[in-house]
């Protein structure tokens, strides 16, 4: 894994940058990578830098993912988060629409400013993906460029397939955190979803701790989902977990299921999309 500390940016603060790469593509110079860029990426790699001492384990998940596809893989991106993350994540449009100022005031309030993340998706997008594509052996369309998180992790991920679908084909969003926005934010992106059969986008969410509040407001999105064409099972998918807290030991435990629904496009036998709830 290779890291970079302080990746500059005209948009956002500088930070921390871990990009992980495949172990085949040392070997072999001639094949090319999906990339999954990932959210608070000090807890994906690492438990010693792990907000609770419990990492993903991406490194370990994409080699399960590689040896069960007898395939590649994908290059991970790890974009640690910073002090200003709750305004960096938070979906900005919905809330300066009509009807989001209560929202967008208690937020402001709450979280100490207003939300940043258009200013995060033109980092993303102007600077460090054409980074990473120049100095990497990626496949840079939109059906093999993916973006995934965890609560407002989840919330940014699809913000940024929707503000930027000829970028990003697929978003990941573990126990995305509805609540902070109520409907204004799961309608305002709801009604913005990009039109189906180019994109694949994932949601789950646990039964415990602060994700037993999520489940109305993903059904909620899930209706939007449906009535903008996409497919449950092809498109997209949303899984309940019982007994799954709102923790990164939570999502560590779990993430082989995006991965694979995202990096392998559906590829394997369908009755691993079955309901865990």
């Amino acid at each position: 894994m290779t890291r970079y500390t302080g990746f500059p940016s005209r948009h956002i603060a500088s930070r921390p940058i871990d990009v992980w790469r495949p172990p085949s593509d040392l070997a072999d110079s001639t094949i090319r990578y999906p990339v999954i860029y990932m959210h608070d990426g000090q807890n994906l790699f690492d438990p010693a830098l792990s907000f609770i001492g419990v990492d993903w384990g991406m490194d370990e998940a994409m080699m399960r993912l590689i040896h069960a596809g007898r395939q590649p893989g994908a290059i991970i991106v790890g974009i640690w988060n910073s002090p200003l993350r709750f305004q960096e994540y938070m979906p900005q449009k919905p809330l300066m629409a009509s009807g989001g100022q209560r929202i967008l005031n208690r937020f402001i309030e709450q979280a100490g400013g207003a939300p940043r993340s258009d200013g995060y998706l033109q980092f993303l997008v102007e600077e460090l993906k054409p980074f990473i594509d120049a100095h990497y052996p990626t496949l840079p369309d939109p059906a093999h460029t993916l973006v995934m998180g965890s609560s407002m992790g989840g919330l940014i991920s699809l913000y940024a397939l929707i503000e930027c679908p000829d970028v990003f084909g697929g978003a990941g969003c573990l126990s995305t955190h509805w609540p902070i926005g109520e409907e204004t934010l799961v309608d305002g992106l709801g009604a913005a979803l990009p039109p189906a059969g180019r994109h694949r986008l994932y949601f789950d969410y646990g039964a415990e701790t602060l994700d037993a509040e999520y489940e109305p407001w993903q059904q909620r999105m899930d209706k939007w989902l449906r009535k903008a064409g996409y497919r449950e099972g092809q498109d997209w998918l949303t899984r309940k977990f019982q007994g799954a807290e709102h923790s990164e030991r939570a999502w560590r435990a779990r993430v082989d299921l995006p991965l694979r629904f995202l990096v392998l496009q559906g590829r394997l036998n369908e009755t691993m999309w079955k309901d865990n709830s």
